[in-house]
């Protein structure tokens, strides 16, 4: 498709755009707590949580080693639970800022404080030292590894606090209480690839990662049982704070399919491609030559987490060479990692390496942080349809220069990769 025929799909429809204000959504989050509350407070029996079923996990990192780590089960003991962990159906499903939160408000955070080592003490599953599958800790592992949500009995000490916690990298949690123990209800079945990266205590967690990514585990699924201490090596194995582990598997991953496109050609010429979901707007441009990476944010003023948003326009920036990234990324965080993943993967389908620049616009229609699943969604899905083609990099950048936030001055002095590319194409 020819360049100045794919912009014109870029005209923003204002319907679709304008959404309700901040404080009109936040209301109704209010009056869905409120919902949960009442639910909560029929599902409790005495002093446990009867008929749930934990489809996910979590674990803190305030305080660590000493983390706060959980069970999310639904209080509505008549939903579909697994449709409340987080997961790449959420995009497919088209849920909004809105939806997301009343499904994680929806799910009571059933909480003991444990040491990241408690699962390398005890006694294990296959008579090992480097495992627990008893008391709390266990049973909360035994959810993770399950490849369907298990039923569990939970009791509680007390009322959940009903708060929303929000996170840039992971997904927000709700109400919290305290939980005095956990059984399981039923005998949860556990995949045969996780049930050999379990048993092979030489394993590093990375290659173990690796391995259930080929085997056809999403990011999501791998997050959640490195979280529970169930990878990596004997002595090294122990839980690890979502927020870490979400992007610990998607650097892990990531470097994984970067290594398989190592000798891969280039693509031909420079391409364009486009998405927009929850108020985030997303161009990649991928052009010739040898793997290099770069994302570029640029938050608007009213949007969350601007942290200047008298100057206008915050941006931030992080980017690799072919070589990859030795040190952890600041400015952008675990949005680099998720979106560098969406874009390997594309070009894994393809058998083909590029040089590819993510821009991220960040509007003021973001209005809660939902967590980087959202950025790795819209950039796997930037890859739908037909992109626009050009001749260079510069046709490409001048032609969505009207759509940008910022002036392409700004860009180019923000971005390693495009003053690179300036030179080595001959442009501008």
């Amino acid at each position: 498709m020819q360049l100045d025929e794919f912009i014109e799909g870029f005209e923003e429809d204002e319907a679709a755009q304008r959404r309700r204000l901040a404080a009109e959504k936040s209301y109704a989050i209010t009056d869905h707590l409120e919902d949960v509350e009442r639910q909560f407070e029929a599902a409790v029996q005495g002093d446990s949580l009867f008929g749930s079923t934990a489809p996910e996990i979590f674990v803190g990192r305030s305080g660590y080693p000493n983390v706060s780590t959980g069970l999310l089960s639904p209080v509505d003991t008549d939903v579909a639970a697994a449709g409340f962990a987080t997961s790449g159906e959420w995009y497919q499903e088209g849920l909004g800022i809105e939806d997301v939160l009343q499904r994680r408000t929806g799910m009571v955070n059933s909480t003991q404080t444990a040491s990241v080592d408690s699962v390398s003490a005890g006694s294990g599953r296959g008579g090992g030292v480097h495992d627990v599958w008893n008391g709390f800790v266990g049973v909360q592992r035994e959810v993770a590894i399950a490849d369907h949500p298990v039923d569990v009995e939970v009791g509680l000490d007390g009322t959940p606090e009903l708060d929303v916690e929000f996170d840039d990298v992971g997904t927000p949690t709700g109400p919290r209480a305290h939980a005095t123990g956990a059984d399981l209800a039923e005998n949860p079945h556990v995949p045969r690839p996780v049930e050999k990266t379990l048993s092979d205590d030489d394993w590093r967690a990375e290659g173990a990662m690796a391995y259930l990514y080929r085997r056809g585990f999403d990011v999501y699924d791998i997050n959640t049982i490195l979280s529970a201490g169930a990878l990596g090596q004997a002595s090294e194995r122990s839980l690890v704070p979502t927020r870490w582990s979400i992007t610990a598997v998607d650097d892990t991953v990531g470097q994984y399919v970067r290594g398989t496109l190592r000798n891969a050609d280039t693509i031909d010429k420079p391409e364009l491609w486009y998405n927009e979901y929850m108020g985030n707007r997303y161009w990649v441009v991928l052009a010739p030559g040898r793997w290099e990476f770069e994302l570029v944010g640029m938050k608007a003023p009213q949007s969350v987490w601007n942290p200047r948003p008298e100057t206008g326009y915050y941006m931030s920036s992080a980017h690799e060479g072919y070589e990859g990234r030795t040190a952890y990324v600041e400015e952008t965080a675990g949005a680099y990692y998720a979106a560098r993943l969406g874009v390997l993967e594309h070009l894994q389908e393809r058998d083909r390496q590029a040089k590819c620049l993510v821009l991220r616009e960040i509007t003021d229609d973001y209005w809660a942080p939902v967590g980087v699943w959202q950025v790795r969604e819209g950039v796997r899905n930037a890859f739908d349809g037909e992109p626009g083609t050009a001749q260079s990099f510069r046709e490409t950048l001048t032609a969505i220069a009207d759509q940008l936030p910022v002036s392409l001055g700004a860009l180019r002095r923000k971005s390693e990769l495009v003053a690179g590319l300036q030179s080595q194409l001959s442009d501008f």
